[in-house]
């Protein structure tokens, strides 16, 4: 009899503990996100003087998180790797100045656009070269595997260059140019205004620009949920006015697209 009542306490027990584990407040919702970024790409998403990742981007993806109830986590990518990175699943979104185009729509999801953008030329303050043609014979620097180095194809430009140097980032390639190594270094032109601002003196934007775009944020494509839920608390953030107030806290305006 003992033995039993002891069998029929240790099943109860074991359909108990079976139970709690199938019930529904034991699944598990992903309470962090892991967010891919080039944390040399001021002013949206770079390190500042105590180490810490900053900018536009950065903001904005932690606001978005607090409507979604998720911590945002940034980690720095490879940035040529960054749709690998993202399938593989090591990150979760790709978000920080990222450009929207008929090739990275192949192969990930993309929420709408937030920003406008375009690729400019950068050169030296005391440059002698002022418009897009003086690039004939001239040593470009641009980042690799970057839709600065799409622009530099399609341009007609690209035929009369001497030479293009692809650079790992554009801390690299704008250092070159100060020291005179290279002539030229195609960026965005987000990225362009916030050194022209930060190192006055020092560089140039030609006048003519290479290809008028769009940053859009990237999602691992089949996973439509995490796109959606990101695109409401971004619609929110917009309605409200927050995405106003960081795009006026990193440009000194609103250049946020309604």
């Amino acid at each position: 009899m003992k033995k039993l009542k002891i069998l029929s306490i240790s099943l109860g027990i074991s359909l108990i503990f079976a139970g709690c584990s199938n019930s529904p407040s034991s699944t598990k919702i992903e309470e962090k996100i892991i967010v891919g970024i080039d944390d040399k790409f001021a002013p949206m998403g770079f390190r500042d003087e105590n180490n810490e990742i900053v900018g536009f981007d950065i903001d904005y993806a932690k606001a978005a998180g607090e409507k979604m109830g998720v911590e945002m986590e940034f980690l720095p990518i490879d940035w040529s790797s960054k749709e690998s990175e993202l399938n593989s699943g090591r990150i979760d979104l790709i978000w920080n100045g990222y450009t929207i185009t008929d090739d990275r729509k192949q192969k990930v999801l993309f929420t709408k656009p937030y920003l406008k953008n375009a690729q400019v030329i950068v050169t030296k303050a005391d440059s002698d070269l002022t418009k897009m043609n003086d690039l004939s014979g001239k040593v470009v620097g641009v980042q690799s595997l970057s839709s600065a180095l799409d622009a530099l194809n399609a341009s007609p430009i690209k035929k009369e260059v001497k030479t293009v140097i692809e650079f790992k980032d554009n801390v690299l390639a704008l250092s070159d140019l100060k020291i005179g190594r290279i002539d030229a270094v195609v960026i965005d032109q987000i990225v362009a205004d916030y050194y022209l601002t930060s190192e006055k003196n020092t560089f140039e934007i030609l006048e003519d620009s290479l290809a008028p775009e769009e940053y859009g944020i990237g999602v691992k494509k089949g996973n439509d949920e995490l796109l959606n839920k990101l695109q409401i608390a971004l619609d929110e953030l917009n309605e409200e006015g927050t995405a106003t107030e960081i795009s006026k806290k990193w440009f000194g305006e609103d250049r946020i697209l309604k």
